[in-house]
């Protein structure tokens, strides 16, 4: 009788590889499984959630109209492929960027690119909904930390179209983009018209090439006929009167900036520009506009030609600040070579002709005041004396004239008054604090200090000390006159 073979017993070692072989096979299966199901094409998930989402407007039919750039039927989508079904239960917030921006701390401005529907007599601007998801409120002036500046600068309006109401018909197509501002606030005094309007303008049209329409509000029509040969060459366009506008009339723009952007006093930062343009081509701008022949403080015609003496330009006033010798001055500069004039601004003033000759001087005296936003129209390398009043002033005429004069290719220079050179002298007795302690009067607010010593003081320099300035300004000026 045959007997049966009995198979061999798996030994206890080889059974335990045989279980860990297959547990990791059983784990790189499962492995694949949650890869093929969660870890593929890692942004296939963001692109079939983009795809299910409603597309409220491209960017591309934002710069329609409306009434193309709304679908007509919901269905009507063209050839677009069945989005894939999505499992994970997730939603998709759509958060519009913010149109409105500090861009200092003086000026505030919103942009919008794409239909933008504008209607002045009720300061709106309407946008459409994928533009903006919220309204915004701007004063369109750069002093918006100054109350009494801001006090009567009506507010614009940004705000959305509601989706389900058809947008207000345009009643003027405009093919270039609108830029609105208010010329209220302080203007009227030259100081502000230039660094709340005029510097914060050019910086934010220059970049347009004219190609930009203004849209003015708290307009000043004399006020505009006095700055529009600079108005003129910012914008290629007759300027919009906010004010005066059609009531019924909705002016619809490709493109809207509310407010103007302000970088410092009288200045621009070139780093902060769309091209890097800076005071060098604000100045040149300003040449352009009223004709002015010298862009440097170059010498004029031959070395023994009269009109080669250095020209001397003192900025006279009469209410306040005054310089009480103001002729013994004009001697003295006379008896050093200088040709001097004598001029004095104000409202009435026809400014081509005041700034064709200050572009003339070679240096500009003037006490503290409006009076000296006028070294705008300086050429490059002339000097600007400033005479500071006394009263603890240094700061406000540094942070308005001295730190801009830099940037205008400008020496500057100034002249502070003691106090026997003021009239204040002869209003408070030698021991009081006006004269003794001014730090003290600074103390009792601003409005003390400027009634004092801005608007009760006049000045009388002394000659023989102002003859050492004007020698050193003489010194800085490519005329070959070292001396006197």
């Amino acid at each position: 009788m045959k007997s049966l073979r009995v198979p061999p017993r798996l030994e206890p070692r080889r059974m335990g590889n045989a279980l860990i072989v297959a547990a990791m096979l059983l784990s790189l299966c499962i492995l694949s499984l949650i890869k093929a199901r969660y870890c593929s094409a890692p942004y296939a998930k963001l692109r079939s959630l983009a795809e299910v989402e409603p597309i409220e407007v491209p960017e591309s039919a934002a710069a329609k109209s409306w009434e193309a750039a709304l679908p007509e039927d919901e269905d009507d989508e063209g050839d677009v492929a069945t989005p894939p079904k999505i499992v994970a239960e997730e939603t998709v917030t759509v958060i519009s960027k913010p149109i409105c921006s500090e861009t200092s701390k003086r000026s505030n401005v919103c942009r919008a690119e794409g239909d933008a529907r504008l209607r002045g007599s009720s300061r709106t601007i309407f946008l459409h909904p994928s533009l903006t998801d919220r309204e915004w409120k701007i004063k369109p002036y750069c002093r918006k930390h100054d109350g009494p500046a801001m006090k009567n600068i009506e507010e614009w309006t940004l705000k959305p179209l509601a989706s389900n109401e058809p947008p207000p018909r345009c009643t003027v197509h405009h093919k270039v983009p609108a830029l609105v501002f208010s010329i209220g606030g302080f203007t009227g005094n030259l100081f502000h018209d230039f660094t709340d309007v005029i510097v914060p303008l050019f910086i934010s049209s220059y970049q347009f090439h004219g190609e930009v329409q203004f849209v003015v509000s708290e307009n000043k029509p004399w006020w505009v006929s006095k700055f529009i040969s600079i108005l003129n060459q910012l914008s290629n366009y007759d300027i919009i009167d906010a004010d005066d506008d059609d009531p019924d009339a909705v002016r619809c723009f490709p493109r809207v900036i509310v407010g103007l952007s302000f970088h410092k006093e009288l200045g621009v930062d070139p780093s902060k520009t769309a091209t890097g343009y800076s005071m060098v081509e604000f100045k040149a701008m300003l040449r352009k506009a009223y004709g002015l022949e010298r862009p440097t403080a170059a010498p004029w015609g031959d070395q023994w030609d009269a009109k080669r003496k250095p020209r001397l330009l003192i900025i006279s006033r009469r209410k306040t600040r005054a310089f009480l010798n103001e002729r013994g001055m004009a001697d003295m500069a006379m008896s050093l070579g200088f040709d001097v004039r004598i001029a004095e601004p104000d409202n009435t003033t026809d400014l081509a002709k005041f700034a064709r000759l200050v572009n003339s001087a070679d240096v500009m005296i003037g006490v503290h005041g409006a009076g000296l936003t006028n070294m705008v129209f300086l050429p490059a390398g002339a000097v600007l004396i400033q005479v500071v009043p006394m009263g603890g002033l240094d700061w406000v005429a540094r942070d308005t004239f001295k730190k801009p004069s830099s940037d205008m290719q400008l020496k500057y220079m100034d002249y502070h008054i003691k106090a026997d050179e003021s009239s204040l002298s002869d209003q408070y007795p030698k021991n009081h604090p006006v004269l003794k302690d001014p730090d003290s009067i600074q103390k009792q607010g601003w409005y003390t200090t400027s009634k004092i010593y801005l608007e009760n003081q006049n000045v009388r320099p002394h000659l023989r000390r102002l003859r050492n300035t004007l020698l050193e300004a003489l010194r800085h000026l490519p005329h070959g006159r070292k001396e006197a």
